[in-house]
């Protein structure tokens, strides 16, 4: 019987619940669509970036989260690896966003540094889970 552990129930619910924030995100995209929010190509560009990369790096972070609780990863692997895709999903969707802020902004600010720091927590979260995967 699958059980989860206190980590991993709460994260996933806590993960479960941003997606409504995914949601609110999706819908001001469809403004910037549709013109009703003046934004460069660039920023739009960018906006779709945010977007995109929170729904699928949340998504991938509740699989991680499953595939973490039924190999048993404990210690710092098991927190790794549950931890550390999601924390890519705020990295790397907020750098985007950030990076992209201002009036008529056609080039990243320094803010695009979340994004890379966002793909190396991606990284490490996904090569402990599945090094802790492989030898569970």
């Amino acid at each position: 019987m699958f059980e989860f552990t206190d980590a991993g129930r709460i994260l996933a619910g806590v993960a479960l619940l941003s997606i409504v924030t995914i949601e609110v995100g999706g819908w001001f995209l469809t403004k910037i669509v549709r013109g009703a929010v003046p934004m460069t190509p660039f920023q739009k560009a960018f906006a779709r970036a945010g977007h995109a990369h929170a729904g699928v790096l949340v998504t991938l972070g509740l699989v991680g989260i499953l595939y973490a609780e039924l190999a048993h990863l404990g210690g710092a692997v098991g927190w790794l690896s549950r931890i550390c895709v999601l924390a890519a999903a705020i990295l790397m969707s907020g750098g985007f966003f950030a990076a992209s802020a201002g009036k008529d902004r056609n080039e990243p600010n320094a803010a695009i540094a979340l994004v890379w720091v966002g793909a190396l927590s991606l990284a490490v979260g996904v090569v402990s889970l599945g090094v802790g995967v492989l030898t569970s």
